[in-house]
């Protein structure tokens, strides 16, 4: 399956609490730290919700 590599680009200081819940769950933990994950619907949402925060890497 096609994976995307997502890169958290601002601080999860100051988020909402199922903000901060989403990035936790896409593996996210430091500014700069880029993450594979699969091409699913499921995490397609989550990047949705937290685009302001992320940034999806080539």
């Amino acid at each position: 399956m096609a994976t995307i590599k997502v890169k958290q680009i601002k601080s999860r200081i100051g988020a909402p609490k199922d903000q901060k819940a989403t990035l936790l769950a896409l593996g996210l933990r430091k500014i700069s730290q880029v993450i594979e994950v699969e091409d699913t619907p499921s995490n397609r949402g989550m990047i949705a919700k937290v685009h302001h925060l992320v940034s999806v890497v080539d």
